[in-house]
Protein backbone atom coordinates (compact mmCIF):
# COMPACT_ATOMS: atom_id res chain seq x y z
CA UNK A 1 0.00 0.00 0.00
CA UNK A 2 1.75 3.30 -1.10
CA UNK A 3 1.36 6.55 1.20
CA UNK A 4 -0.80 8.27 -1.36
CA UNK A 5 -3.37 5.55 -1.00
CA UNK A 6 -3.98 6.28 2.65
CA UNK A 7 -6.41 8.71 3.30
CA UNK A 8 -4.82 8.62 7.21
CA UNK A 9 -1.77 8.11 8.36
CA UNK A 10 -0.51 7.97 12.23
CA UNK A 11 3.04 7.72 12.35
CA UNK A 12 5.21 6.93 15.97
CA UNK A 13 1.97 8.27 18.26
CA UNK A 14 3.61 8.86 21.62
CA UNK A 15 1.37 10.37 24.12
CA UNK A 16 2.80 10.70 27.72
CA UNK A 17 0.93 11.55 30.95
CA UNK A 18 3.91 12.75 33.05
CA UNK A 19 5.82 8.98 33.22
CA UNK A 20 2.87 6.99 31.73
CA UNK A 21 2.45 6.37 28.25
CA UNK A 22 -0.65 5.91 26.80
CA UNK A 23 0.53 5.61 23.50
CA UNK A 24 3.97 4.51 22.92
CA UNK A 25 4.95 4.39 19.44
CA UNK A 26 1.46 3.80 17.36
CA UNK A 27 1.66 3.50 13.77
CA UNK A 28 -2.37 3.49 11.54
CA UNK A 29 -2.87 3.26 8.03
CA UNK A 30 -6.88 3.55 7.00
CA UNK A 31 -7.62 4.35 3.11
CA UNK A 32 -10.38 5.83 1.47
CA UNK A 33 -13.30 3.56 1.45
CA UNK A 34 -11.89 1.30 4.03
CA UNK A 35 -13.64 0.34 7.41
CA UNK A 36 -10.53 -0.03 9.51
CA UNK A 37 -11.18 -1.66 13.35
CA UNK A 38 -9.32 -0.53 16.32
CA UNK A 39 -9.00 -3.52 18.92
CA UNK A 40 -7.53 -3.60 22.09
CA UNK A 41 -8.46 -4.03 25.95
CA UNK A 42 -9.78 -1.60 28.46
CA UNK A 43 -6.93 0.70 28.36
CA UNK A 44 -5.04 -0.21 25.66
CA UNK A 45 -5.00 3.12 24.29
CA UNK A 46 -7.28 3.17 21.94
CA UNK A 47 -9.22 6.38 22.92
CA UNK A 48 -6.53 7.95 23.35
CA UNK A 49 -5.37 7.74 19.81
CA UNK A 50 -8.32 8.76 18.06
CA UNK A 51 -8.94 11.52 20.67
CA UNK A 52 -5.95 12.76 19.37
CA UNK A 53 -7.04 12.79 15.42
CA UNK A 54 -10.06 14.35 17.12
CA UNK A 55 -7.71 16.93 18.18
CA UNK A 56 -9.58 16.96 22.14
CA UNK A 57 -5.31 15.60 22.78
CA UNK A 58 -2.04 16.27 20.79
CA UNK A 59 0.45 14.12 20.71
CA UNK A 60 3.76 14.30 22.95
CA UNK A 61 5.54 13.42 19.36
CA UNK A 62 4.90 11.34 15.93
CA UNK A 63 2.90 12.74 13.26
CA UNK A 64 -0.47 12.66 11.24
CA UNK A 65 -1.24 13.20 8.09
CA UNK A 66 -4.31 13.48 5.86
CA UNK A 67 -4.21 12.44 2.11
CA UNK A 68 -0.22 12.54 2.75
CA UNK A 69 0.07 16.09 3.70
CA UNK A 70 1.36 16.41 7.53
CA UNK A 71 -1.23 18.33 9.88
CA UNK A 72 -1.10 19.74 13.71
CA UNK A 73 -4.96 18.84 14.76
CA UNK A 74 -4.82 21.35 17.90
CA UNK A 75 -8.78 21.34 18.74
CA UNK A 76 -11.81 19.59 17.60
CA UNK A 77 -12.32 22.63 15.11
CA UNK A 78 -9.14 22.23 13.42
CA UNK A 79 -10.45 18.21 12.99
CA UNK A 80 -13.22 19.22 11.91
CA UNK A 81 -11.91 21.36 9.03
CA UNK A 82 -9.39 19.24 8.07
CA UNK A 83 -13.03 16.13 7.42
CA UNK A 84 -12.44 14.54 10.81
CA UNK A 85 -15.22 13.88 12.95
CA UNK A 86 -15.77 11.66 16.01
CA UNK A 87 -18.73 9.99 17.35
CA UNK A 88 -17.94 9.57 21.13
CA UNK A 89 -18.88 6.49 23.37
CA UNK A 90 -21.20 9.18 25.51
CA UNK A 91 -23.28 11.29 23.70
CA UNK A 92 -22.62 14.72 23.53
CA UNK A 93 -26.15 16.13 23.03
CA UNK A 94 -27.96 18.92 24.85
CA UNK A 95 -31.45 17.00 25.73
CA UNK A 96 -33.72 20.04 25.64
CA UNK A 97 -32.41 21.07 22.12
CA UNK A 98 -33.91 19.94 18.83
CA UNK A 99 -31.92 17.40 16.48
CA UNK A 100 -31.43 20.49 13.96
CA UNK A 101 -30.11 22.68 16.91
CA UNK A 102 -27.90 19.86 18.28
CA UNK A 103 -26.24 19.49 14.85
CA UNK A 104 -25.57 23.08 13.75
CA UNK A 105 -24.47 23.89 17.01
CA UNK A 106 -21.42 26.06 16.98
CA UNK A 107 -21.75 25.95 13.39
CA UNK A 108 -25.27 27.91 12.88
CA UNK A 109 -26.08 28.87 9.61
CA UNK A 110 -27.53 32.65 9.07
CA UNK A 111 -29.61 34.37 6.30
CA UNK A 112 -28.81 38.12 6.00
CA UNK A 113 -25.86 37.72 8.26
CA UNK A 114 -27.30 38.16 11.48
CA UNK A 115 -30.73 35.46 11.49
CA UNK A 116 -30.47 31.69 12.31
CA UNK A 117 -31.53 29.90 9.73
CA UNK A 118 -32.37 27.00 11.33
CA UNK A 119 -35.56 25.80 8.47
CA UNK A 120 -32.63 25.20 5.78
CA UNK A 121 -30.37 23.71 8.23
CA UNK A 122 -33.15 21.50 8.81
CA UNK A 123 -33.75 20.72 5.39
CA UNK A 124 -30.28 20.49 4.75
CA UNK A 125 -30.12 17.72 8.21
CA UNK A 126 -32.98 16.03 6.44
CA UNK A 127 -31.30 15.65 2.97
CA UNK A 128 -28.23 14.05 4.43
CA UNK A 129 -30.38 11.38 6.69
CA UNK A 130 -31.86 10.58 3.60
CA UNK A 131 -28.89 9.69 1.69
CA UNK A 132 -27.03 7.98 4.46
CA UNK A 133 -29.98 5.89 5.50
CA UNK A 134 -29.88 8.09 8.77
CA UNK A 135 -33.83 8.58 9.38
CA UNK A 136 -34.54 10.92 12.30
CA UNK A 137 -36.79 13.62 12.73
CA UNK A 138 -34.65 17.06 12.28
CA UNK A 139 -37.43 18.80 14.51
CA UNK A 140 -37.86 16.18 17.16
CA UNK A 141 -36.43 17.01 20.55
CA UNK A 142 -33.70 15.06 21.55
CA UNK A 143 -34.40 13.91 24.80
CA UNK A 144 -37.67 12.39 23.22
CA UNK A 145 -35.72 10.43 21.14
CA UNK A 146 -34.18 7.02 21.41
CA UNK A 147 -31.01 6.11 22.46
CA UNK A 148 -29.99 4.77 18.70
CA UNK A 149 -31.81 7.64 17.18
CA UNK A 150 -29.58 9.51 19.40
CA UNK A 151 -26.85 7.68 18.11
CA UNK A 152 -27.60 8.94 14.34
CA UNK A 153 -27.63 13.13 15.34
CA UNK A 154 -24.38 12.20 16.21
CA UNK A 155 -23.40 10.31 12.87
CA UNK A 156 -25.68 13.70 10.87
CA UNK A 157 -23.79 16.27 13.23
CA UNK A 158 -20.19 14.85 11.57
CA UNK A 159 -21.54 14.68 7.93
CA UNK A 160 -22.85 18.19 8.44
CA UNK A 161 -19.74 19.34 8.83
CA UNK A 162 -18.55 17.40 5.82
CA UNK A 163 -15.99 15.06 7.66
CA UNK A 164 -14.55 12.53 5.09
CA UNK A 165 -12.99 10.57 8.21
CA UNK A 166 -15.28 9.65 10.86
CA UNK A 167 -14.45 8.08 14.06
CA UNK A 168 -16.67 5.92 16.25
CA UNK A 169 -15.83 5.00 19.82
CA UNK A 170 -17.78 2.08 20.84
CA UNK A 171 -20.86 2.50 19.11
CA UNK A 172 -22.88 -0.21 19.79
CA UNK A 173 -22.53 -0.53 23.55
CA UNK A 174 -25.94 0.91 24.10
CA UNK A 175 -27.85 -0.12 21.33
CA UNK A 176 -30.61 -2.97 20.80
CA UNK A 177 -29.51 -6.06 18.46
CA UNK A 178 -31.45 -4.33 15.92
CA UNK A 179 -30.32 -0.91 16.32
CA UNK A 180 -26.67 -2.69 16.07
CA UNK A 181 -27.70 -4.39 12.66
CA UNK A 182 -29.05 -0.48 11.60
CA UNK A 183 -25.51 0.80 12.32
CA UNK A 184 -23.80 -1.84 10.73
CA UNK A 185 -25.48 -0.85 7.02
CA UNK A 186 -25.10 2.77 8.18
CA UNK A 187 -21.01 2.26 8.43
CA UNK A 188 -21.39 0.10 5.08
CA UNK A 189 -22.51 2.98 3.24
CA UNK A 190 -20.45 5.79 4.93
CA UNK A 191 -17.58 3.50 3.57
CA UNK A 192 -19.68 3.26 -0.11
CA UNK A 193 -19.17 6.71 -0.35
CA UNK A 194 -15.73 6.97 -0.33
CA UNK A 195 -15.46 7.19 3.48
CA UNK A 196 -12.73 6.42 5.78
CA UNK A 197 -14.34 4.43 8.76
CA UNK A 198 -12.09 3.60 12.19
CA UNK A 199 -14.20 1.49 14.20
CA UNK A 200 -13.17 1.14 17.92
CA UNK A 201 -14.97 -2.04 19.09
CA UNK A 202 -14.37 -5.24 21.90
CA UNK A 203 -17.11 -7.05 20.24
CA UNK A 204 -14.99 -9.27 17.51
CA UNK A 205 -18.55 -10.77 15.60
CA UNK A 206 -18.87 -6.98 14.66
CA UNK A 207 -15.67 -6.75 13.32
CA UNK A 208 -15.46 -9.88 11.64
CA UNK A 209 -19.06 -8.79 9.84
CA UNK A 210 -18.18 -5.12 8.84
CA UNK A 211 -14.73 -4.24 8.78
CA UNK A 212 -12.20 -4.63 6.33
CA UNK A 213 -8.90 -4.05 7.89
CA UNK A 214 -7.88 -4.47 11.62
CA UNK A 215 -5.17 -2.93 13.91
CA UNK A 216 -4.51 -4.59 17.29
CA UNK A 217 -3.20 -2.13 20.16
CA UNK A 218 -1.82 -4.14 23.31
CA UNK A 219 -0.56 -1.81 26.48
CA UNK A 220 -0.47 1.28 24.39
CA UNK A 221 1.51 -0.53 21.53
CA UNK A 222 0.44 -1.34 18.09
CA UNK A 223 1.03 -5.21 18.17
CA UNK A 224 -0.20 -5.98 14.36
CA UNK A 225 -2.50 -4.67 11.38
CA UNK A 226 -4.12 -6.91 9.10
CA UNK A 227 -7.34 -7.85 6.59
CA UNK A 228 -10.08 -9.04 8.54
CA UNK A 229 -11.42 -11.68 6.07
CA UNK A 230 -10.71 -15.12 7.51
CA UNK A 231 -9.96 -14.26 10.57
CA UNK A 232 -11.86 -15.93 13.49
CA UNK A 233 -13.42 -14.22 16.84
CA UNK A 234 -11.13 -16.72 18.47
CA UNK A 235 -8.12 -15.77 16.64
CA UNK A 236 -8.81 -12.05 17.39
CA UNK A 237 -9.38 -12.40 20.91
CA UNK A 238 -6.18 -14.10 21.03
CA UNK A 239 -4.20 -11.50 19.75
CA UNK A 240 -5.43 -8.63 21.13
CA UNK A 241 -5.29 -10.29 24.71
CA UNK A 242 -2.40 -11.93 24.26
CA UNK A 243 -3.06 -15.40 25.75
CA UNK A 244 -5.99 -18.02 24.75
CA UNK A 245 -9.47 -16.56 25.58
CA UNK A 246 -12.25 -18.73 26.87
CA UNK A 247 -15.73 -17.20 25.45
CA UNK A 248 -17.73 -20.19 27.25
CA UNK A 249 -18.07 -19.70 31.88
CA UNK A 250 -16.79 -22.71 33.27
CA UNK A 251 -19.50 -23.75 35.99
CA UNK A 252 -21.17 -26.52 38.18
CA UNK A 253 -24.37 -26.89 38.36
CA UNK A 254 -26.34 -24.22 40.52
CA UNK A 255 -27.39 -25.22 44.32
CA UNK A 256 -30.18 -23.04 44.97
CA UNK A 257 -31.05 -22.21 48.70
CA UNK A 258 -33.37 -20.13 50.09
CA UNK A 259 -35.24 -17.01 48.29
CA UNK A 260 -33.10 -13.93 48.98
CA UNK A 261 -35.24 -11.45 46.55
CA UNK A 262 -39.00 -12.04 46.67
CA UNK A 263 -40.99 -9.29 44.56
CA UNK A 264 -44.55 -9.58 44.95
CA UNK A 265 -47.13 -7.87 42.49
CA UNK A 266 -44.40 -5.07 41.73
CA UNK A 267 -45.53 -1.97 39.95
CA UNK A 268 -43.90 0.90 38.86
CA UNK A 269 -44.79 4.26 37.20
CA UNK A 270 -42.81 6.76 35.75
CA UNK A 271 -42.76 10.70 36.54
CA UNK A 272 -45.69 10.66 33.79
CA UNK A 273 -47.80 8.36 36.07
CA UNK A 274 -47.42 5.81 32.82
CA UNK A 275 -46.86 1.98 33.99
CA UNK A 276 -43.62 0.94 33.36
CA UNK A 277 -43.29 -2.33 35.62
CA UNK A 278 -46.99 -4.46 36.13
CA UNK A 279 -47.79 -6.47 38.35
CA UNK A 280 -44.16 -8.17 38.21
CA UNK A 281 -43.62 -11.37 40.42
CA UNK A 282 -39.84 -12.87 41.10
CA UNK A 283 -37.97 -14.72 43.10
CA UNK A 284 -34.10 -14.75 43.08
CA UNK A 285 -32.27 -17.74 45.60
CA UNK A 286 -28.99 -17.69 46.88
CA UNK A 287 -26.48 -19.55 45.21
CA UNK A 288 -28.50 -19.14 41.62
CA UNK A 289 -28.03 -16.12 38.57
CA UNK A 290 -31.46 -15.19 37.52
CA UNK A 291 -31.05 -13.60 33.78
CA UNK A 292 -33.40 -11.02 33.14
CA UNK A 293 -33.59 -10.85 29.15
CA UNK A 294 -35.74 -8.57 27.05
CA UNK A 295 -35.31 -5.74 24.51
CA UNK A 296 -34.36 -2.36 26.00
CA UNK A 297 -37.10 0.26 27.06
CA UNK A 298 -39.32 -2.77 28.34
CA UNK A 299 -38.96 -2.02 32.14
CA UNK A 300 -35.67 -3.44 32.97
CA UNK A 301 -34.24 0.14 34.06
CA UNK A 302 -37.61 0.92 36.22
CA UNK A 303 -37.61 -2.64 37.85
CA UNK A 304 -33.70 -2.35 38.74
CA UNK A 305 -34.06 1.14 39.96
CA UNK A 306 -37.31 0.29 42.10
CA UNK A 307 -35.49 -2.40 43.93
CA UNK A 308 -32.54 -0.15 44.49
CA UNK A 309 -34.40 2.70 45.78
CA UNK A 310 -34.23 4.94 43.47
CA UNK A 311 -37.42 5.03 41.62
CA UNK A 312 -40.81 4.74 43.81
CA UNK A 313 -42.86 1.72 43.81
CA UNK A 314 -46.77 2.77 43.21
CA UNK A 315 -47.72 -1.32 44.62
CA UNK A 316 -46.27 -4.67 45.49
CA UNK A 317 -43.70 -5.67 47.95
CA UNK A 318 -39.98 -6.25 47.49
CA UNK A 319 -37.80 -8.57 50.34
CA UNK A 320 -34.65 -9.36 50.84
CA UNK A 321 -34.01 -12.06 52.98
CA UNK A 322 -37.22 -12.11 54.44
CA UNK A 323 -37.77 -8.29 55.23
CA UNK A 324 -39.06 -5.56 54.04
CA UNK A 325 -37.18 -3.37 51.52
CA UNK A 326 -39.87 -1.95 49.57
CA UNK A 327 -39.59 2.09 49.18
CA UNK A 328 -36.66 2.11 51.45
CA UNK A 329 -34.11 4.40 50.71
CA UNK A 330 -31.06 3.43 48.84
CA UNK A 331 -28.78 3.59 51.37
CA UNK A 332 -30.55 1.87 53.88
CA UNK A 333 -31.15 -1.05 51.15
CA UNK A 334 -27.37 -1.16 50.76
CA UNK A 335 -26.89 -1.59 53.91
CA UNK A 336 -29.54 -4.75 53.69
CA UNK A 337 -27.33 -6.38 51.82
CA UNK A 338 -27.75 -5.21 47.97
CA UNK A 339 -24.68 -5.01 45.86
CA UNK A 340 -25.58 -2.53 42.69
CA UNK A 341 -23.90 -2.33 39.43
CA UNK A 342 -25.97 -0.01 37.86
CA UNK A 343 -26.21 0.20 33.51
CA UNK A 344 -25.30 4.01 33.29
CA UNK A 345 -21.65 3.96 35.15
CA UNK A 346 -21.29 7.72 34.97
CA UNK A 347 -24.65 8.94 35.51
CA UNK A 348 -25.28 6.45 38.38
CA UNK A 349 -22.25 4.56 39.04
CA UNK A 350 -19.41 6.88 39.65
CA UNK A 351 -18.50 10.62 40.83
CA UNK A 352 -16.31 11.35 37.70
CA UNK A 353 -14.44 14.39 39.49
CA UNK A 354 -13.15 12.38 42.61
CA UNK A 355 -10.62 10.16 42.37
CA UNK A 356 -10.95 6.45 41.62
CA UNK A 357 -9.86 5.19 45.41
CA UNK A 358 -13.30 7.67 46.49
CA UNK A 359 -15.22 6.27 44.25
CA UNK A 360 -14.28 2.77 45.38
CA UNK A 361 -15.02 3.65 48.42
CA UNK A 362 -18.09 5.42 48.09
CA UNK A 363 -20.42 2.71 49.12
CA UNK A 364 -18.29 2.25 52.71
CA UNK A 365 -16.65 5.64 52.80
CA UNK A 366 -18.44 6.36 56.35
CA UNK A 367 -17.88 3.16 58.52
CA UNK A 368 -14.50 2.36 60.36
CA UNK A 369 -12.24 1.52 58.87
CA UNK A 370 -12.35 4.01 55.90
CA UNK A 371 -13.40 6.87 58.98
CA UNK A 372 -12.79 7.40 62.46
CA UNK A 373 -14.60 9.59 64.65
CA UNK A 374 -15.95 11.21 61.82
CA UNK A 375 -12.53 11.97 59.76
CA UNK A 376 -11.82 10.32 56.38
CA UNK A 377 -8.69 8.09 56.81
CA UNK A 378 -6.68 8.37 53.80
CA UNK A 379 -4.42 6.15 53.87
CA UNK A 380 -6.96 3.56 54.26
CA UNK A 381 -8.99 4.34 51.56
CA UNK A 382 -6.04 4.63 49.36
CA UNK A 383 -4.50 1.28 50.41
CA UNK A 384 -7.98 -0.26 49.74
CA UNK A 385 -8.33 0.92 46.73
CA UNK A 386 -4.20 -0.30 45.60
CA UNK A 387 -5.77 -4.04 46.55
CA UNK A 388 -9.07 -3.52 44.44
CA UNK A 389 -6.56 -1.86 41.38
CA UNK A 390 -5.02 -5.31 41.58
CA UNK A 391 -7.86 -7.98 41.98
CA UNK A 392 -10.05 -6.73 39.26
CA UNK A 393 -7.00 -5.58 37.21
CA UNK A 394 -8.06 -2.15 36.63
CA UNK A 395 -5.98 -0.03 33.99
CA UNK A 396 -5.05 3.39 35.63
CA UNK A 397 -1.35 4.71 36.51
CA UNK A 398 -2.88 4.98 40.04
CA UNK A 399 -5.28 5.40 42.79
CA UNK A 400 -5.46 9.06 42.36
CA UNK A 401 -6.32 9.89 39.08
CA UNK A 402 -9.82 11.35 38.77
CA UNK A 403 -12.36 8.81 37.40
CA UNK A 404 -13.14 10.45 34.65
CA UNK A 405 -9.59 10.19 33.26
CA UNK A 406 -9.99 6.04 32.77
CA UNK A 407 -11.21 4.15 30.15
CA UNK A 408 -14.92 3.36 30.25
CA UNK A 409 -14.07 -0.29 30.41
CA UNK A 410 -11.84 0.77 33.60
CA UNK A 411 -14.82 2.58 35.08
CA UNK A 412 -17.08 -0.31 34.70
CA UNK A 413 -14.64 -2.02 36.52
CA UNK A 414 -13.97 -0.34 39.24
CA UNK A 415 -17.51 -0.24 39.58
CA UNK A 416 -17.59 -3.78 40.34
CA UNK A 417 -14.69 -3.77 42.07
CA UNK A 418 -16.32 -2.05 45.10
CA UNK A 419 -19.56 -3.67 44.51
CA UNK A 420 -18.42 -7.51 44.82
CA UNK A 421 -15.94 -6.56 47.79
CA UNK A 422 -18.60 -5.88 50.02
CA UNK A 423 -19.80 -9.04 51.12
CA UNK A 424 -23.73 -8.39 49.70
CA UNK A 425 -26.01 -10.88 49.90
CA UNK A 426 -27.76 -10.16 46.19
CA UNK A 427 -25.72 -8.58 43.27
CA UNK A 428 -27.82 -6.94 41.11
CA UNK A 429 -25.83 -6.48 37.97
CA UNK A 430 -27.09 -4.50 35.24
CA UNK A 431 -25.55 -4.15 31.92
CA UNK A 432 -22.13 -5.51 34.10
CA UNK A 433 -19.89 -6.14 30.71
CA UNK A 434 -21.02 -3.19 28.61
CA UNK A 435 -17.86 -2.00 26.02
CA UNK A 436 -15.55 -3.92 28.08
CA UNK A 437 -13.48 -6.23 25.98
CA UNK A 438 -13.26 -10.07 25.63
CA UNK A 439 -10.21 -11.07 28.28
CA UNK A 440 -12.08 -8.32 30.81
CA UNK A 441 -15.49 -9.78 30.40
CA UNK A 442 -14.60 -13.56 30.94
CA UNK A 443 -13.21 -12.04 34.24
CA UNK A 444 -16.21 -10.39 35.08
CA UNK A 445 -18.33 -13.78 34.07
CA UNK A 446 -16.25 -15.41 35.82
CA UNK A 447 -16.79 -13.63 39.30
CA UNK A 448 -20.64 -13.13 38.60
CA UNK A 449 -19.98 -17.15 38.84
CA UNK A 450 -17.83 -17.21 42.00
CA UNK A 451 -20.61 -14.84 43.82
CA UNK A 452 -22.93 -17.30 42.73
CA UNK A 453 -20.77 -20.77 44.09
CA UNK A 454 -20.20 -18.27 47.37
CA UNK A 455 -23.80 -18.27 47.99
CA UNK A 456 -25.00 -15.10 46.95
CA UNK A 457 -27.82 -14.40 45.02
CA UNK A 458 -27.64 -12.68 41.56
CA UNK A 459 -29.51 -11.02 39.42
CA UNK A 460 -28.21 -10.30 36.17
CA UNK A 461 -30.05 -7.84 32.95
CA UNK A 462 -28.48 -7.56 30.04
CA UNK A 463 -29.53 -7.17 26.73
CA UNK A 464 -26.72 -9.39 25.18
CA UNK A 465 -28.55 -12.82 25.12
CA UNK A 466 -25.20 -14.75 24.51
CA UNK A 467 -24.31 -13.46 28.41
CA UNK A 468 -27.69 -14.00 29.50
CA UNK A 469 -27.13 -18.00 27.92
CA UNK A 470 -23.54 -17.99 29.42
CA UNK A 471 -23.84 -16.75 32.95
CA UNK A 472 -27.52 -17.26 34.41
CA UNK A 473 -29.04 -20.22 35.54
CA UNK A 474 -32.82 -19.46 34.88
CA UNK A 475 -34.04 -16.57 32.45
CA UNK A 476 -37.25 -14.79 33.58
CA UNK A 477 -37.77 -12.96 29.91
CA UNK A 478 -39.77 -9.55 30.53
CA UNK A 479 -41.81 -7.80 27.94
CA UNK A 480 -43.77 -4.67 28.29
CA UNK A 481 -43.30 -4.84 32.03
CA UNK A 482 -44.37 -7.66 32.67
CA UNK A 483 -42.73 -11.31 33.23
CA UNK A 484 -43.49 -13.40 29.93
CA UNK A 485 -42.19 -16.90 31.49
CA UNK A 486 -39.15 -18.16 33.13
CA UNK A 487 -37.01 -20.44 32.01
CA UNK A 488 -34.11 -23.38 32.84
CA UNK A 489 -31.23 -21.38 30.67
CA UNK A 490 -29.77 -25.06 29.90
CA UNK A 491 -33.42 -25.91 28.15
CA UNK A 492 -34.32 -22.55 26.22
CA UNK A 493 -32.40 -20.86 23.35
CA UNK A 494 -32.28 -17.59 21.43
CA UNK A 495 -35.22 -18.76 19.34
CA UNK A 496 -37.48 -19.23 22.38
CA UNK A 497 -36.15 -15.98 24.11
CA UNK A 498 -36.86 -14.08 21.51
CA UNK A 499 -40.46 -15.06 20.95
CA UNK A 500 -40.67 -14.39 24.98
CA UNK A 501 -39.47 -10.96 24.52
CA UNK A 502 -42.41 -10.23 21.64
CA UNK A 503 -44.33 -11.08 24.75
CA UNK A 504 -45.89 -14.24 23.54
CA UNK A 505 -46.63 -16.79 26.97
CA UNK A 506 -44.42 -19.43 27.22
CA UNK A 507 -46.77 -22.19 26.31
CA UNK A 508 -46.98 -19.54 23.02
CA UNK A 509 -43.50 -19.96 22.63
CA UNK A 510 -42.98 -23.40 23.40
CA UNK A 511 -45.28 -24.42 20.93
CA UNK A 512 -43.18 -22.31 18.18
CA UNK A 513 -39.63 -24.14 18.99
CA UNK A 514 -39.12 -27.68 18.48
CA UNK A 515 -39.30 -29.55 22.05
CA UNK A 516 -40.57 -28.39 25.00
CA UNK A 517 -38.51 -26.22 27.10
CA UNK A 518 -38.71 -26.71 31.27
CA UNK A 519 -40.00 -23.98 32.94
CA UNK A 520 -39.93 -23.21 36.50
Amino acid sequence: MTEQANMLEMRDIVKQFGDFKANDGINLKVTKGQIHALLGENGAGKSTLMNQLSGLLQPTSGAILINGQEVVVDSPAKAAQLGIGMVHQHFMLIDAFTVTENIILGDEPVKKGVILNTKQAAKDILELSEKYGLAVDPNALVSDISVGMQQRVEILKTLYRGADILIFDEPTAVLTPQEIDELMNILANLAHEGKAVILITHKLDEIRAVADQVTVIRRGQSIDSFPVAGVSSQELADIMVGRSVSFKTEKIDPKPGDVVLAVSNLTVKDAGGVERVKNLNLEVRAGEVLGIAGIDGNGQSEFISALTGLMPISFGQVGLLGKDITNKLPRAITEAGVGHIPEDRQRFGLELEMTLAENIALQTYYRNPMAQSGVLQYETINEHARKLIEDYDVRTVNELVSAESLSGGNQQKAIIARELDRDAQLIIAAQPTRGLDVGAIEFIHQQLINQRDAGKAVLLVSFELDEILNVADRIAVISNGEITGVVDAKATNKQELGLLMTGMTLEQAQQQTAGGVASE
